[in-house]
């Protein structure tokens, strides 16, 4: 790997760092919890395993970020038709919300990711 991808990749992996603290400070959410509620915008709704794999947590992680969400009111539950076994999630009105604000956080509304 040559010097310059490297110094690239620090680059990145600091300004997403600071994204991080931004996040947790105005919004009080972590990186898994904004990229579940990017996710559920995406997908519509979504089993927890699913989610599971698409944000590449395990299951108990998972079900924490979930929980978290469904306290903040960002996400809902939803019963499956044919199996109450079955839940699935999708995003509230207040989750599109604070996803809209988010992306007004310095690394999302500048080009760093564009380039």
């Amino acid at each position: 790997m040559e010097t310059r991808c490297i110094c690239k990749i620090r680059s990145v992996y600091r300004q997403i760092m600071k994204f991080e603290t931004d996040l947790e400070k105005e919004y009080g959410l972590n990186i898994n919890e904004a990229m579940l509620l990017c996710l559920l915008t995406e997908k519509e709704s979504l089993l927890a395993g699913d989610i599971a794999d698409e944000l590449d947590l395990t299951r108990s992680n998972t079900s924490k970020v979930i929980a978290n969400m469904e306290k903040k009111k960002y996400i809902r539950r939803h019963t499956c038709k044919n199996d109450s076994r079955c839940q699935r999630f999708s995003i509230t009105p207040a989750g599109r919300e604070v996803l809209e604000k988010i992306h007004d956080l310095p690394l999302c509304a500048n080009d760093v990711l564009d380039s």
